[in-house]
């Protein structure tokens, strides 16, 4: 009875354990190489265990008794050196993710004391050592240096603040990460805007205030919370919290009458806006939105998929970059909408619509499918695909070339037209991330992760195929760079983007513009 217990135990434990026992056992059943089973693993682990599992794993596999009197000391060294491997290719592919993450620091800790017990018996062991006290100190100082005031560090758009360009903002990772910013100006339309998360209210309000031409002294910015307070925001108020959530959703309102801005109600200001848009080259406009989307997409661990998908981490700062290139391409299809909608002469909406199918040719042409299928989508959308008398006047040049784009969009044989044509195009390439994350859910629903308590490694491989596309994507062979010099009026204009994101109020537009016969 025993001995039954004792294997039900171990066969419990390889459920959990089972990738590290895989890769450190050398299994040979697997139909992939040794390099690729491990990148699986470390790019899939967060479906079967958390990152305390792992580390608890890789402890037991280093200092276990299993083997006690079945391997020599040639072995043992093998077996204590596969996981300081391990541990290394780990820490170099999660880079910055795991940093702030507790269990990784004590690990770290105490599997490099291991090390040092173990140099004595194994003096191989001590160049593996050194290796394990330059990632053990690097990940300390990364942990130091969240407060230090003085170190310049890589953020998600270090060139983009609401400060003057050029500006470096100094401060903690937290208030250095940059994040998209949605300030509501009417109950249903916001200003999207980019900002550092460390910003303060007094900042904001500026950049609102500019924006929209209007004296600051005369706004005051409110953040709603739920459910139904309001806080007015001082000055020096941080609007983000460390989980670069924000503290409510604001509202800049006219001081001391208590109203919501709206400053769109006059006719005069929308032929301003539209004939400014209409002022803008579409090239120059794909290069803005491409060089925003990139510098996101850049930015993005390919872990991110797996948390995104799986939800195995409570803590949402693990899928920021994502999160927010998903919320990017939502806002670009709203824009669309909202340029269309809010422009009240039939003849510039033509030009408009016109422009927009040459920026979709355009990101297209940049690779920048995340943006091309935003604006496809914003045109293809019913507030503004029923605009019949409007459509009639676009010319046939301009209908056949959006026809063509459409034809990548079509979702038909799994999305057959836009998989063959993003194959084609070469690295660095923008994709568009809605659909990898309905493969990455259609991987997972349509295969057990475990078969008799055994981690199935045949759908971890799969996912990670599917995941390893965001590393093909970064990866610039030629060394030439993705981004390209975009004008600074054109900059400013997609800085700040107006968005209507309540349907009811796109369909009254649409409906005010061509009325239902």
């Amino acid at each position: 009875m025993q001995g039954n217990k004792e294997g039900r135990k171990e066969s419990a434990d390889f459920s959990v354990e089972a990738g590290v026992g895989r890769w450190l056992q050398n299994v040979k059943t697997s139909n992939h190489d040794k390099d690729t089973l491990l990148d699986d693993f470390l790019l899939t682990y967060p479906v079967f265990m958390s990152t305390s599992d792992l580390c608890q794993a890789l402890l037991g596999h280093y200092c276990t008794k299993r083997y006690r009197g079945k391997e020599d000391r040639k072995e043992a060294l093998e077996r204590k050196r596969k996981v300081l491997h391990l541990v290394s290719q780990w820490l170099a592919l999660c880079k910055d993710f795991l940093r702030n993450d507790e269990h990784v620091k004590l690990f770290l800790k105490t599997l490099y004391r291991f090390v040092l017990d173990d140099i004595y018996e194994h003096p191989a062991l001590e160049n593996d050592g050194r290796e394990l006290q330059k990632l053990y100190q690097l990940h300390r100082r990364h942990a130091l240096d969240e407060y230090s005031p003085h170190r310049k560090r890589k953020v998600l758009f270090h060139q983009l603040s609401l400060k003057e360009p050029g500006l470096h903002v100094r401060g903690t990772q937290r208030e250095t990460r940059e994040v998209l910013c949605h300030v509501y100006i009417t109950m249903d339309s916001y200003l999207s805007m980019r900002a550092h998360a460390g910003v303060v209210a007094q900042d904001l309000l500026q950049a609102v205030a500019d924006r929209l031409d209007v004296p600051r002294g005369e706004l005051e910015l409110v953040a709603v919370t739920y459910p139904g307070g309001r806080l007015l925001l001082q000055p020096q108020d941080r609007l983000f919290s460390d989980s670069l959530r924000m503290v409510g959703r604001l509202h800049v309102y006219r001081k001391e009458l208590g109203e919501i801005l709206n400053p769109f109600t006059d006719n005069s200001e929308l032929q301003h806006r539209t004939a400014r848009m209409l002022s803008l080259n579409t090239w120059d406009v794909a290069v803005a939105l491409t060089n925003f989307d990139w510098t996101i997409f850049d930015s993005i661990n390919e872990q991110e998929l797996v948390y995104f998908t799986f939800s195995r981490h409570s803590c949402s700062s693990y899928t920021v970059a994502l999160e927010l290139l998903l919320q990017r391409c939502n806002e670009v299809q709203l824009w669309v909408m909202t340029e269309v909608l809010l422009c009240p002469t039939l003849c510039k909406r033509v030009q408009l619509i016109k422009k927009f199918i040459k920026i979709a040719a355009h990101c297209k042409a940049q690779r920048n499918l995340n943006g091309f299928f935003a604006i496809i989508l914003g045109l293809n959308t019913a507030a503004v695909s029923r605009l019949n008398q409007t459509w009639e006047k676009i010319p046939g040049k301009f209908k056949k070339i959006l026809s063509e784009l459409e034809a990548i969009t079509d979702p038909s044989l799994n999305h057959k037209a836009y998989r063959d044509s993003f194959k084609k195009m070469k690295a660095p390439k923008i994709p568009f991330l809605p659909l990898l994350l309905k493969d990455m859910t259609f991987i997972h629903e349509g295969n057990k992760t475990f078969h008799d308590n055994v981690v199935n490694f045949e759908k971890l491989h799969m996912i990670a195929n599917t995941v390893r596309l965001i590393r093909q994507c970064q990866t610039d062979h030629m060394g030439n760079g993705f981004t390209q010099k975009s004008s600074p009026e054109v900059q400013a204009y997609i800085d700040y983007l107006l968005i209507i994101d309540n349907q009811e109020t796109l369909f009254e537009l649409s409906n005010r513009l061509e009325p239902r016969v």
